[in-house]
């Protein structure tokens, strides 16, 4: 294992978070640009029993290779490599089961210099199952606590093709700012996965950052390549996470204006988990949520306190509610049918 060179602060640290993973990587590495002396690659193993860490330090000098002492999930991973990223500019946030096409970081980086109110900044996503399809371009958030990728599932016929603020990056394939995790403050460790990045980047609103969306800058994206082997308690985390982001990040004033929609979202995501088998799971998450609700509403209060924009700042970064119907039960209906695609937009 190459050691942790602490004398050696390149502009961007590129964290790779990997769990058994070794076939992903043969395919991501040699995408990266090992050669660049401006930037440090890691890869941050989180327990790996496939020989896949040791794999990389025989493997690629040039990488770094951190093991946790445990399997901490992805959002206090995340927060490892803020750490690991301490003296740097810029924090690359990457899955395993990615491919960067030539440039990727390189231009995400020259996007932060020149939009320095920008927390993070993401590139275009295709499918590597089908690269005519797109996988994401920068997330994007409903005030009904819906979160999805832009364009997820759509053919890329350019429709994406302007750089524009997004509301947040996905955390799996982003440049963030280390500056702004001074401010903003660390990704929730209690998410373990999913959402963790929709929080920060709801967090990193709230303070007045924004989140940037490149095209040029371009990755190809498996998806599920991890979760899907557990995803019965991935989709547990993704119900409970949506409502302890609701309970922290809300201001009050939204949570009075819209808790019609939340309502109604969630009472569609309840119909669509009676309706996929796994009511169970759903009920898990709430009860979850009840024993977190304490320390949750403490995140909260300081949360709320430090914020700086207002609710108008807000609703322009908002995405418009895709349901349809003019009744309650067609609605319902109609959001149980988009719960599924919507909540299943991370797949790492």
């Amino acid at each position: 294992m190459s050691a942790v060179d602490s004398a050696r602060r390149p502009r961007l640290t590129a964290v790779i978070l990997n769990l058994d993973g070794q076939a992903l990587l043969e395919r991501m590495l040699p995408t990266l640009a090992l050669e660049d002396p401006d930037v440090r690659v890691v890869l941050l193993d989180d327990g790996s029993s496939d020989g896949s860490d040791g794999w990389v330090a025989r493997s690629f000098a040039g990488i770094d290779v951190v093991r946790n002492p445990e399997n901490l999930g992805v959002a206090r991973s995340f927060n490892r490599a803020v750490e690991l990223a301490d003296g740097s500019d810029y924090l690359a946030l990457l899955n395993n089961d990615l491919e960067l096409e030539p440039g990727y970081l390189q231009r995400l980086v020259e996007v932060l210099d020149a939009h320095p109110e920008a927390a993070s900044v993401a590139g275009k996503m295709r499918s590597v199952r089908d690269p005519t399809r797109l996988d994401g371009a920068g997330d994007a958030f409903l005030w009904s606590s819906a979160a999805t990728r832009r364009g997820w599932g759509e053919v890329d016929a350019g429709q994406y093709d302007a750089p524009c603020e997004v509301f947040s990056a996905c955390g799996g394939a982003a440049v963030y700012r280390m500056a702004a995790f001074a401010d903003v403050g660390l990704f929730d460790g209690d998410f373990f996965a999913y959402l963790e990045d929709i929080d920060w980047g709801f967090r990193a609103q709230l303070r007045g950052w924004t989140a940037r969306y490149e095209p040029s800058a371009v990755v190809h994206h498996v998806g599920g390549a991890t979760t899907s082997k557990r995803s019965t308690y991935f989709g547990m985390l993704q119900r409970r996470n949506q409502l302890l982001l609701v309970i922290k990040d809300y201001p009050a004033r939204a949570l009075a204006l819209h808790l019609p929609k939340i309502l109604l979202h969630h009472a569609g995501w309840l119909v669509a988990s009676i309706r996929d088998g796994v009511l169970g799971s759903h009920l898990r998450a709430l009860g979850q949520v009840v024993a977190m609700l304490p320390a949750t509403l403490r995140k909260r209060r300081e949360i709320q306190g430090r914020r700086r924009v207002s609710l108008t700042r807000l609703d322009a970064v908002m995405s418009p509610e895709p349901y349809a119907g003019d009744t309650l039960g067609e609605r319902v209906r109609s959001m149980a049918k988009a719960a599924a695609p919507l909540v299943g937009r991370r797949g790492g």
